[in-house]
């Protein structure tokens, strides 16, 4: 019987599953040691519990920016906007090559639908992503609820 490969699209709903029934916030909030630590997992890990939060949050847009060596990580909803912690540097790189191989994007910019199976249904993101000398960001956009 041949193992299956897990991509990186299906880590991440995998992990969306995992962590769906926990505090998003206080799990972003957990410090990772990147010493003892799997980057990848780590990124995708982050990235899940960023999607969940604002999931709940029912937010619209979820940003993650870096921009000259400082990482900002926002939600915004529609009348507030929420500034959470980032992840080391080292996973944020990781997320970002992680997001652009999910949607496929090897330009510096770019803009894909990413459909993500939540248990027992569907979230269809929009995602964009820019890149240029030394900054980086990345947008999802979610539907509204």
């Amino acid at each position: 019987m041949e193992k299956l490969s897990l991509n990186f699209h299906m880590k991440l709903q995998e992990m969306c599953d995992c962590y769906m029934d926990t505090d998003f916030l206080a799990e972003i909030k957990h410090p990772i040691d990147v010493q003892s630590t799997n980057l990848e997992e780590e990124a995708i890990r982050y990235f899940a519990l960023l999607i969940l939060y604002t999931l709940t949050e029912k937010a619209q847009q979820l940003t993650v920016k870096k921009q000259k060596g400082t990482l900002k990580v926002t939600v915004d909803a529609v009348h507030e906007k929420n500034v959470l912690p980032p992840p080391p540097k080292e996973i944020a790189d990781k997320l970002f090559e992680i997001i652009r191989a999910i949607i496929h994007i090897d330009t510096d910019n770019g803009e894909m639908a990413l459909a993500l199976g939540l248990r027992s249904g569907q979230v269809d993101l929009q995602v964009k992503v820019k890149r240029k000398e030394d900054e980086e960001s990345m947008q999802l956009l979610f539907p509204e609820f």
